[in-house]
């Protein structure tokens, strides 16, 4: 059995909130978190005026002694970025698929198949449009992709950034191919932020004596996700992950298929409220 830890994130071509090159302190930190497979969105693979942030995706891999494949999407004159996966386990192909909806947004599908243990994971890396009705048809090439080319029952990870802040397109994974957001099936998750009217409540009722002391010092990011006796899907909604300062969107995913999923977290505070405009994903997996 693996037990894998799988990162999405979106580095946001390795610069920080004020600007500044964070390429150098994404590669220490994301090193600490032990991954063994990296979903990256944002990914600058040619930058002819700055050469501190070109080919990110090889100088992370480097750094983090990882094999990678990087899938150009977005060209611009001097620059151009797009989705990288990077892991410790043999990436026996890939392919990066052109998924754009539209001329104003450059949009790829990177599909690689890494080679864990005796199992050929299928693992996909996306980076979905801005507008609803671009973002269905972006998934329903994915859904298509992963019906031609993925065999029955094959273990799926995909993972990145789908700009759905309103949870739409997951019944599209559940239903027409059986994968899950990870969140949904953690045993325990962290990530979310309570709202500020809920903190009050707690004061409130801790001054009145309802409610003890400890109570307002528990994790109130951590929570279960089950599933009900009649064991049909409860859809709980992912955590907030953008922006990374304070986050108010749902945007960062990662769906799963044909795995255990152990624990699920957002990552935040610092580093990572200042090192991209998105917080990192960390799912920690089991392939049986």
């Amino acid at each position: 059995m693996a037990e894998l830890r799988i990162v999405s994130y979106n580095i946001h071509k390795g610069r920080s909130l004020s600007g500044r090159n964070s390429l150098q302190a994404l590669r220490l930190h994301l090193h600490g978190l032990r991954p063994d497979l990296m979903f990256l969105q944002e990914v600058q693979g040619r930058n002819d005026q700055r050469s501190a942030s070109h080919a990110q995706h090889e100088s992370l891999a480097a750094a983090l002694h990882m094999n990678v494949a990087y899938g150009c999407n977005a060209v611009r004159m001097h620059t151009d970025h797009g989705n990288a996966l990077l892991t410790h386990y043999p990436i026996t192909s890939f392919e990066n698929l052109d998924i754009s909806d539209h001329v104003l947004e450059q949009r790829g599908l990177l599909h690689a198949q890494v080679q864990v243990g005796q199992h050929n994971v299928h693992c996909f890396v996306v980076h979905l449009g801005l507008f609803a009705g671009g973002r269905e048809r972006q998934v329903e090439l994915m859904v298509e992709r992963i019906r031609q080319t993925v065999p029955d029952g094959a273990p799926i990870l995909i993972a990145g950034d789908f700009n759905d802040w309103r949870d739409e397109l997951a019944p599209m994974f559940v239903q027409q191919l059986g994968l899950y957001e990870v969140f949904a099936h953690a045993s325990q998750t962290r990530g979310g932020v309570p709202r500020l009217r809920d903190s009050m409540r707690q004061i409130g009722q801790f001054l009145k004596g309802d409610q003890p002391l400890k109570s307002l010092y528990r994790d109130d990011a951590q929570r279960l996700n089950q599933l009900p006796m009649s064991g049909a899907y409860c859809p709980i909604p992912p955590p907030k992950t953008f922006p990374a300062k304070f986050p108010m969107l749902r945007l960062d995913r990662i769906y799963q298929r044909g795995f255990s999923v152990k624990r699920a977290h957002v990552l935040r505070g610092r580093p990572w409220s200042i090192l991209s405009d998105h917080s990192p994903i960390l799912a920690e997996l089991e392939l049986a």
